[in-house]
Order: structure tokens, then sequence, then C-alpha cells
């Protein structure tokens, strides 16, 4: 029993850390909504979330399966070895399986959605430029569907690879998104008052981006350098807007 109850306390803190990505990604789509629906758009983007996981989580033996290749590239074998490619990448790269797919897709798709809202930005900053419109919702709610299942996949696989039980893994994941839903709208509201740290955010996503590639294509990196690499921009971010406010507020 206090077994189960660690591995329920771990798991839980652990897909805390893991659902910031899609907690960041839900605010900067919500923010393209009216004010009035972004609530709404939050709390079913993480309904959505947490719906996905839990369905993937009774489905364990077809997530495992999605590692097993069903595709062999052989073609790239003599290409990647001319590249001097590492073996295990390259044995990864030409064995293909589901979750690769799913991994890089979802790594593009962040990658192109991401440059895109930073464009976007841009240019709405400048004077000859309107102010980008408010996006639909259905578009929004497509938009955190999509990016949804790559999450939760990873997710997902951590959670097997940390519990045994199915009711601990569920009730885990059941608990870190009450949590992201106690802290999406304060996050959400950050990111849409501060621009620098909404283009901050967006460069987070095109890093998960780049992570989910490098994971899909078995070039993995560690994720523990891409959690650093954030808090350490997010803790200079919060001194500079420290910074800006002392001097605004300052007498002269």
């Amino acid at each position: 029993m206090w077994n189960n109850v660690l591995a329920l306390l771990a798991l839980s803190a652990m897909e805390v850390v893991l659902g910031i990505d899609n907690l960041v990604f839900i605010a900067i789509q919500t923010a393209k909504l009216p004010p009035e629906r972004r609530d709404a758009g939050r709390r079913i983007g993480l309904a959505l979330a947490l719906v996905t996981r839990i369905l993937l989580l009774c489905s364990l033996s077809f997530i495992l399966n999605l590692k097993e290749p069903f595709l062999h590239l052989t073609f790239l074998t003599g290409l990647l070895e001319t590249l001097q490619v590492e073996e295990a990448t390259r044995h990864h790269i030409v064995d293909v399986s589901i979750r690769d797919l799913i991994l890089v897709g979802g790594g593009l798709f962040l990658l192109v959605k991401s440059v895109h809202e930073i464009h976007e930005r841009m240019e709405s900053t400048q004077a000859t430029k309107k102010p980008v419109p408010a996006a639909s919702f259905a578009s929004v709610i497509v938009h955190i569907a999509v990016l949804d299942i790559v999450f939760s996949l990873d997710s997902v696989i951590t959670a097997v690879g940390m519990a045994k039980e199915l009711w601990v893994m569920i009730t885990a994941v059941i608990l870190a998104t009450a949590a992201m839903l106690l802290f999406a709208r304060p996050v959400s509201q950050f990111v849409d008052r501060h621009p620098t740290v909404k283009m901050l955010a967006l460069s987070f996503l095109i890093l998960i981006g780049i992570t989910l590639v490098s994971e899909g294509i078995g070039a993995e990196i560690n994720k523990g350098y891409i959690y650093f690499a954030m808090i350490f921009s997010l803790c200079v971010e919060f001194l500079n807007i420290r910074a800006i406010r002392r001097a605004i507020t300052a007498p002269e």
C-alpha cells in the first residue's frame, strides 16, 4: 500500500512537470480568444488532455506496441553510415515506429505553430499593422487537441515506467490536471500581460518541438537540460520585469 502511495505522489509531481509544456501551449492558444471565452478554452483544453491521458492509460498494451517498428527504411542505411551517424540513432531512424511518427509529427507541428505565432506577434507590433484578430473557438480547441495527443503520449509512457497499478496512474493524472487547472488562469493572465514573457513562452515551445523531433529520430536530449534552460530563462525574465517596474516607479 505504501509503495502505491509513494508512487502516486511521485507520479503526480512528475505529471505536473511534464504538463508545463502543455499548459504553456494552452495559454498561448487561448490568448487569441476573446477575453470572455478564454476560461472556457482553458478548461476544455485541460479536459481534453485529461481524457486523452486516461484513454491511453486504459490501452496500455496498445501504447507499448507503439514502440515496435512497422516500417524499415533500409535504403537510408548507407547514407547514415556515410554521415557517420551513431549506430543507435541509425537503427532508430531506419526502424520507424508509430510512436516515432507521432513525436516527429507533433514536434514539427509545434515548430510551425510557434514560428507562425512569433511572426504574427512581430508583425502586429508594427505601427502600420492591425492587431491580430481573435481566432475562432473551434480552431483553438482543435490545435490544443492535436498537441494533447503528443503531450499525453509522453506523459503516459512516463506513468507506465513509474507505477504498476492502473488506478495509481489514473489518479496521478487526475491530480496533476486539477493542479494545472488551478494555475492555468494565473499563468495565462501573466503571459498575456507581459509581451516579452509571451515571446519567451513561444521560444520554449520551439525548444520542446525540437526535443520531440530529436526523440522521434532517436537522438534524445536530456530533458533535465531543457527544464533547467527554461527555469533559468524565466528567472532572468522575472528579474528584467522587476527591474523595469522599479525604473518606472522610481522618483526622478
